[in-house]
C-alpha cells in the first residue's frame, strides 16, 4: 500500500465525499517491508495526523506514522514501534481501531465471535505500551453488520463508532458512547446510515479507517 484515497463530510447531510483535489490521495512512504495493511487505522490527536498498522503477522507489536505536510511517513514525529500488552486470547486482532480522547491514546480491539464487547487499551507513558482498559459494550447495531470493517473517532464531543452494511460499499453505520456502552444510532440524528459518493477506482474496499481532526469528519480507504 503506497497511498490513501481521502473524503469528507459533506455538513447537514449524511454523505462522505470522496476529494477531487490534491488532498484526495495522500503519500504513505517508508513503511517497514512487514507492515501489514490488512490492519491498519488512523486518528488525529490534537496536533498530528496518525497512522498505525500492525507488524507482520504479530498481534501486539504497531508501527506508527505521521503526517509531514506532504505523506504519511513512517517515524514521523512519533515512535515508530508500539507494543499492547495484557490482549485477552479472545481478542480479534484481524482488525483494530484507534482514536485519542481524555490525555490518552486508545486501542481498539472486538471479542472473537461477540459484535457487542470492544477491549479497550491505554497508552501508558511509562510502561511505553498500551495496557488495558474497560471493556465497553456494543448495542443495537443492525443484524447485518460487517464488523470486518469498522471505525472509530473522537470529534471532541462524542466518541463514534462506524461499521459498513454487509454486502455494501457506499452505505456504513453509525453510533455514539452514551455513557455507558455504544448504541447505534446515539447522538446520530438523522445519519444512523451514512453514504460515499464519488468512490474512486482504486479504492481498497476490504477496509476503512475515520478521524475528526477539530474541524472535518475524514473517510480512508487504502488504494490498490
Amino acid at each position: 500500500m503506497t497511498s490513501i484515497n481521502q473524503a469528507v463530510y459533506v455538513p447537514n447531510s449524511s454523505t462522505y465525499k470522496f476529494l477531487g483535489d490534491v488532498s484526495a490521495n495522500l503519500p504513505v512512504v517508508d513503511a517497514p517491508s512487514d507492515a501489514n495493511w490488512r490492519r491498519w487505522s488512523m486518528l488525529h490527536d490534537g496536533s498530528d495526523y496518525r497512522m498505525y498498522c500492525f507488524k507482520g503477522s504479530t498481534h501486539d507489536t504497531l508501527y506508527q506514522f505521521g503526517w509531514d505536510g506532504s505523506s504519511y511517513k513512517y517515524g514521523h514525529n512519533s515512535y515508530r514501534v508500539l507494543t499492547i500488552s495484557g490482549i485477552p486470547d479472545d481478542a480479534d486482532t484481524n482488525s483494530f481501531s484507534m482514536l485519542y480522547g481524555e490525555e490518552y491514546y486508545r486501542v481498539y480491539f472486538r471479542q472473537l465471535g461477540n459484535p457487542n464487547k470492544l477491549y479497550q487499551f491505554l497508552w501508558d507513558q511509562e510502561a511505553e505500551s498500551y495496557v488495558p482498559g474497560p471493556a465497553l459494550p456494543i448495542s443495537g447495531f443492525p443484524d447485518d453488520t460487517d464488523w470486518s470493517r469498522w471505525s472509530m473517532l473522537n470529534d471532541g464531543n462524542d466518541y463514534r463508532i462506524y461499521a459498513f452494511k454487509l454486502g455494501s460499499n457506499n452505505e456504513f453505520y453509525q453510533g455514539a458512547w452514551n455513557g455507558s456502552e455504544y448504541k447505534y444510532g446515539y447522538k446520530s440524528a438523522n445519519c444512523q446510515v451514512l453514504t460515499l459518493e464519488n468512490i474512486p477506482p482504486s479504492c481498497n474496499l476490504a477496509s476503512m479507517a475515520m478521524l475528526h481532526d477539530g474541524s472535518e469528519y475524514r473517510f480512508y480507504m487504502q488504494t490498490l
